[in-house]
């Protein structure tokens, strides 16, 4: 099997790529003048030997982490209050945010929070709220993923829930970048099938969504078809092999890919997935990857050209819509990720609700199609019976 490259990317976050450069985590610290760094996971990755043996290398290396793992699946705001309560008890100086998509989005979070003075939810991504911040009081952040898909350690955002109002918020700030970013593939090694699955269909998702989203920003259409590229090459890969390196350093790449190129936009896909997410806490990457055909379905007539390029990309023998739609079906399918909201075991009753949160999520103003709320119920019952005729 061929070793993975080792490379060093500026993009603009600076990214260590290669195996074994984990072991690195001192010296990025230290790069970013974090000496008493708070490493923010989640509370089931906290107990894996990988945490143990991170804080062990940057207590080595004279620096004294803390660790701060109290973050729910779909990061909530008391999370993040929780998470800044012990940043600041613990007089920490940056933040390692560590793990899959809650961990770093909690932990790019806490990092942003440490020196605000307002509510987090004062910083949606909405108009110009992320001008409210206090930019000194951004501590500095190295972004460490174990998982192949959300990205988010080269964004600018996180997606955290207000259990209050039960919506998935995007909490925004150009200083939310991470400094340095470490792409590790032997920490993915351990992820099983099913979330390995879910997790690189969600890296797929965010270059898809990107390609198709309105508006002109060539750079990003080009890093989401090769983004979707090494998708549908490695995931197949790295499914049937979790040790192969190359493959699981290959989706990293994509993650990365697609995390950079949706700064153009999202649209319905991740809107809906934000309401179901945000009603019934399902995981993010299984939610998307039942609801891509749908939308596609629904975005199709006004993207035509756009399919015929993604469509050669992919090198799929068609060039029209019903064959990028029955190849992405094939490929959930070949993936293991289901066809229906049903086998996420949430009610069929949960249309209106779903499409009003929907609606008001910051991504759907990229959808390529004018979407209304009676539209987005309509998608939420057509991906719950598993029809995709039902697509209006």
């Amino acid at each position: 099997m061929s070793k993975p490259p080792t490379a060093n990317w500026n993009y603009p976050t600076s990214i260590r790529v290669g195996a074994g450069r984990i072991a690195e985590l001192p010296d990025a610290c230290k790069s970013l003048g974090i000496r008493r760094p708070l490493l923010v996971t989640d509370s089931g990755l906290a107990k894996h030997p990988m945490i143990e043996a991170a804080l062990n290398h940057l207590g080595e290396a004279s620096c004294a982490p803390g660790l701060f793992s109290q973050v729910k699946s779909n990061p909530t705001g008391q999370n993040v209050s929780d998470g800044v309560d012990a940043y600041r008890a613990g007089d920490h100086d940056g933040v390692i945010a560590f793990g899959g998509g809650s961990g770093l989005d909690a932990g790019k979070t806490i990092a942003f929070m440490s020196g605000q003075d307002r509510p987090v939810w004062d910083y949606e991504d909405r108009e110009d709220w992320w001008t409210r911040a206090k930019p000194e009081g951004i501590a500095p952040i190295v972004a460490v993923p174990t998982t192949a898909g959300t990205g988010s350690e080269v964004g600018r955002a996180a997606v955290i829930t207000d259990e209050t109002s039960h919506e998935k918020k995007i909490i925004f700030h150009p200083r939310m970048l991470p400094g340095i970013a470490i792409l590790d593939p032997e920490l993915t090694v351990g992820l099983g099938p099913e979330l390995t699955a879910a997790t690189g269909i969600d890296a797929f998702s965010h270059s898809f969504e990107a390609f198709f989203a309105r508006g002109f920003h060539p750079l990003a259409d080009g890093l989401a078809l090769e983004g979707m590229s090494l998708v549908q090459q490695h995931l197949p890969r790295v499914l049937a092999d979790g040790g192969d390196l190359l493959a699981r350093q290959q989706m990293l790449a994509a993650a990365a890919m697609g995390a950079a190129a949706f700064q153009k936009g999202l649209g319905a896909v991740h809107s809906l997935a934000h309401a179901i997410g945000a009603l019934y806490d399902t995981h993010h990457g299984r939610t998307i990857g039942i609801l891509l055909p749908y939308v596609l379905v629904f975005n199709a007539s006004v993207v035509p050209d756009r399919i015929t390029v993604l469509a050669r990309t992919l090198d799929l023998s068609g060039r029209q819509a019903p064959d990028l739609i029955r190849w992405l079906v094939g490929f959930r399918e070949q993936i293991g990720i289901p066809h229906t909201l049903a086998d996420l075991g949430i009610p069929a009753d949960g249309a209106d609700a779903v499409a009003r949160l929907a609606f008001a999520d910051p991504s759907t103003g990229g959808n390529p199609r004018e979407i209304a709320v009676a539209d987005f119920a309509g998608l939420y019952r057509a991906a719950h019976a598993g029809n995709l005729d039902s697509v209006a």
